[in-house]
């Protein structure tokens, strides 16, 4: 079927239903970035490939709305298929439900499939729509009955991790949020997100491309836990393993069923960011439900001493990969077979070399000239440009290691730089320089270190429309939450033992784009008379062009952080390079 025959399927049933207006989201019952190929739903009805979206389909109009970061592949993935952009003004804002509202002055009937919904994406719906007169079904799956030929789940073999990796043990975990439950007063947990599960249990899989987890379900009370999960999954060992930490394992499926038959008067805690509004919908009158953010997402947001050492090493590992990458790069792009496509390959052969590689933490962005001036761009065979000795080559990539997880960007010259492309290169720079050295006290949000990110960049009134960084997971996912270094007032405090990216850019749509991204730990710094003091510790390990560097935008204080960060890199990596490689790296990193 085309996407326009899939359009007429899906319409056909909304008019049978007599549905006005249906809502895909891009999720699957565990609120997923990353999806199984199963939960592709919104590329198998439109085309779009993007990992943030959301489809409506009305009998008139069909469109997708979506972020900044995703306009023109959305606009190219979507050119003949029935269905249109809608630019999101807001990243992640409901705007399509006001859409729906001024569609229907008169309400109508809007539907959507709960197991793809989060519980706060379904109380959006009900709460702007529902009280103007729209009726609500979150239970309808229009896309099965015309989707033929389906992927299947999963079913690969999981792995726990031993703590001499983890650095802590599943019971020690699961007693944590058992006296997390008991403060809040909660007899019961449900845990739907797939990385809350995986740290909770140090059980990993492939399940997904990209991020280590397994698609499973964790109910947690104070007298036992259960792991939903499809039992094939696990080998005996495993099961004897999370037996002895008093994890029972039943199927995958049958998670409703232990839902419904929960006494009433339990108090069961959800989070409502991280679980389906089918799974919510199916609590019994007569429980108590709680609403609060996952006690596991806090917890493993904050990296333990064992997760923090490994991750240092990961990062050698890292960049070593890295050198000899951009070295070959650099050596190889006069000869013209060079593509966006075939170094993303290299790049990810080089990684697997290195000691504990498990996976690319996410889908290579090698943008070259005015693809880099698209954030999360994705070189396919139409698109795939060859590399010439000239302009930018952004690339932004990262490995799964079993010791870490890894996310980096860097900017190349290929050529001699104009000095539009210098300016812009050093003042994203002097952003990320900002940043990295920033001193602030505890209890400061992301948004704060975001500011200060910006400001030398808004200073020349450049601008950036992504966040500034992002949390990372200790081999999990690579975009893991709850803190954010963004614009938006996320009211979670820094905390010591956080890895979050720093990632300032700037895009010049047609011409060039530059981002600049590390990792970094928070840690604290003094307490004095004035309170709690913090800054952070640069995790990646890999050298920053300097070629492109006009020192007349940097203050001394900026040149001496690249020099010493220059350096450190060099000494971090020479032993583990051979002697050209050491010697190439030698040249990139002497201090300017």
């Amino acid at each position: 079927m085309t996407h326009k025959e899939k359009l007429v399927a899906i319409r056909s049933l909304m008019k049978e239903q007599a549905i006005d207006a249906y809502i895909i989201p891009s999720s699957d019952p565990h609120i997923s970035e990353y999806l199984p190929d199963f939960y592709k739903c919104i590329a198998w009805t439109s085309g779009f490939t993007g990992s943030a979206g959301t489809l409506v389909i009305t009998q008139n109009f069909a469109g997708l709305w979506t972020d900044s970061r995703y306009f023109v592949q959305a606009t190219e993935q979507l050119e003949n298929s029935g269905f249109e952009l809608v630019k999101l003004k807001v990243q992640h804002a409901p705007e399509y439900v006001t859409w729906i509202a001024d569609q229907f002055p008169q309400g109508g009937a809007v539907a959507f499939d709960g197991n793809l919904a989060s519980l706060a994406v379904a109380n959006t719906i009900n709460t702007t729509l529902s009280s103007i007169g729209f009726s609500i079904n979150g239970h309808a799956d229009l896309l099965s009955p015309v989707w033929h030929n389906r992927p299947s789940l999963p079913k690969e073999i999981a792995y726990t991790l031993p703590t001499s990796i983890t650095g802590e043990s599943t019971s020690d975990k699961i007693a944590k949020v058992r006296t997390i439950l008991q403060q809040k007063r909660a007899t019961c947990h449900l845990i739907s997100s797939l990385d809350d599960i995986a740290w909770l249990l140090n059980i990993r899989g492939t399940d997904v491309p990209c991020n280590p987890v397994v698609l499973s379900f964790v109910y947690v009370d104070h007298n036992k836990a259960i792991l939903f999960i499809e039992q094939s999954k696990l080998k005996e060992e495993t099961i004897t393993e999370l037996a002895s930490y008093g994890v029972e394992i039943t199927e995958y499926n049958s998670l409703k069923t232990v839902v419904t038959q929960l006494p009433k008067g339990a108090t069961i805690l959800i989070d409502p960011k991280r679980t389906c509004f089918a799974t919510y919908d199916s609590i019994p009158n007569g429980v108590t439900i709680k609403e609060d953010i996952n006690p596991s997402t806090m917890l493993k947001t904050i990296k333990n001493e064992v997760e923090i050492a490994h991750e240092r090493q990961a990062m050698i590992n890292d960049g070593v990969a890295l050198t000899k990458f951009f070295k070959w790069v650099e050596e190889n792009v006069a000869s013209g077979t060079l593509t966006e496509m075939n170094i993303a390959d290299h790049l990810q052969g080089l990684r697997a070399e290195q000691p504990g590689f498990k996976d690319i933490s996410f889908d290579t962005i090698a943008g070259y000239k005015d693809h880099g001036a698209l954030p999360h761009y994705k070189a396919e065979e139409k698109s795939n440009y060859k590399l010439e000795t000239e302009g930018l080559l952004l690339v932004d990539s990262g490995g799964q290691y079993e010791t870490g997880t890894t996310d980096i960007t860097r900017v190349i010259a290929l050529g001699t730089p104009t000095q539009l492309e210098k300016d812009d290169y050093t003042i994203v720079l002097k952003g990320m320089i900002e940043g990295s050295m920033a001193i602030y006290t505890k209890g400061t949000r992301g948004y704060q270190i975001d500011a200060i990110t910006r400001r030398p960049i808004w200073a020349t009134l450049r601008n950036y429309g992504h966040g500034t960084g992002h949390g990372v997971g200790f081999f999990l996912n690579v975009h893991e939450g709850p803190q954010v270094f963004n614009q938006t007032a996320t009211d979670i405090p820094i905390e010591k033992g956080m890895i979050t990216s720093i990632e300032p850019g700037l895009y010049r749509e047609g011409t060039h784009g530059i981002r600049i991204e590390n990792l970094v730990l928070a840690k604290d710094l003094e307490t004095n008379q004035f309170g709690g003091f913090m800054d952070f510790e640069t995790l990646t390990i890999c050298y920053i062009a300097t070629d492109l560097v006009d020192k007349k935008w940097l203050d001394q204080v900026h040149i001496d952080w690249l020099n010493n960060y220059n350096e450190w890199v060099f000494n971090s990596l020479k032993n583990l390079l051979s002697n050209e490689e050491a010697s190439w790296l030698r040249e990139k990193t002497k201090a300017i």
